[in-house]
């Protein structure tokens, strides 16, 4: 075994890309902190797999999705943040530095960790669902829904995610189906009272989306499935949206750092700490609720300035002890 002396030693590691990540390394990189970003297997995260993003400050006409993931990384590379491709497999927060290793087997010591891995949706797991991603089928409504503007779209679901998603959905669009697995929604009781008032919305119960329909291009329809008497039909819709849920990316990090129920980071209200002093978490690996780029953008900066105001509390302190020592 190596000794510590011979693994690369860094102030600021941050894991992952994305919105958040990218970020971090744009005010890390600024703070002079050397950040080091893996950016994991996806580099720029969920907004590469997207199309138009219209929601995000400072693109008036819109932009795509890689184009501006494209902009956030030449960013942070401009500014002299060292961004790999690469993944980080295990981690060790024992102590500080921080032990982490990268997929080729390379062992790195961090001084802080900013934790950028994201979230996952959850998709039925439809090959035609897969090819129309970006095309029809989205996994966001509050992202996407604009582009539905008085058309019709289907959302899979039953719980409060659907119900929530489905009542934005009825205020832009001319038609909004819910596809429901069970003859009874998973929803709050409040989430259901507003979903069943809501004329421009139809729950069809005990159903699954069996294929989705398309022109190779578009999504144009449905094809649903009645579980209980197996019959088929088809509805038209132009958009396809779903929400089953999502799963943070937080595998690695299980016993190292406190995870809620659901998987997700736990920070301090507020702020981006975790329960580990020194290492940070932003962007939807902590966040259930909102979801967005701009909010992921937001708690990245957070913990680019978080971790440096860590490590001026670290040297000031190190600094004291030698004086105290001298004396």
């Amino acid at each position: 075994m190596k000794p510590e002396s011979d693994y690369e030693r860094i102030e600021n590691l941050i894991i992952g890309s994305g919105p958040a990540g990218y970020t971090a390394a744009i005010y890390a990189a600024r703070a002079d902190l050397k950040p080091v970003v893996y950016q994991g297997m996806q580099p720029g995260g969920q907004l590469t797999g997207t199309t138009e993003v219209d929601n995000f400050p400072g693109y008036p006409n819109g932009v795509q999705g890689p184009d501006m993931m494209l902009d956030l990384q030449h960013q942070a590379e401009r500014f002299g943040a060292d961004l790999r491709w690469g993944l980080i497999t295990q981690v060790d927060f024992s102590k500080r530095p921080f032990k982490v290793t990268t997929d080729d087997d390379k062992t790195i010591l961090a001084d802080t960790v900013i934790i950028a891995t994201g979230a996952t949706a959850k998709y039925i797991g439809l090959e035609s669902e897969v090819r129309y991603i970006g095309h029809g089928v989205s996994a966001c409504a509050t992202c996407d829904g604009f582009f539905y503007r008085g058309q019709d779209v289907a959302i899979v679901g039953g719980g409060d995610t659907a119900a929530e998603e489905a009542i934005y959905l009825s205020k832009m669009t001319r038609k909004v189906y819910m596809i429901v697995r069970r003859d009874e929604l998973r929803a709050s009781k409040a989430m259901q009272h507003r979903v069943m008032n809501i004329p421009n919305i139809e729950i069809l119960w005990n159903h699954v989306p069996q294929e989705i329909l398309g022109d190779g291009k578009v999504v144009n329809g449905v094809l649903l499935e009645n579980v209980k008497t197996g019959e088929t039909k088809q509805i038209d819709v132009q958009g396809f949206f779903v929400a089953i849920g999502h799963a943070p990316n937080t595998q690695i990090f299980s016993g190292q750092i406190d995870l809620n129920e659901n998987g997700y980071i736990n920070t301090i209200p507020g702020t981006t700490q975790t329960n580990i002093p020194g290492v940070f978490a932003a962007g939807d690996v902590q966040d259930h609720v909102f979801r967005q780029a701009i909010t992921a953008a937001g708690t990245g900066c957070m913990a680019a300035i978080e971790a440096e105001r860590f490590l001026s509390e670290v040297r000031s302190s190190t600094e004291s002890q030698v004086m105290d020592m001298a004396k």
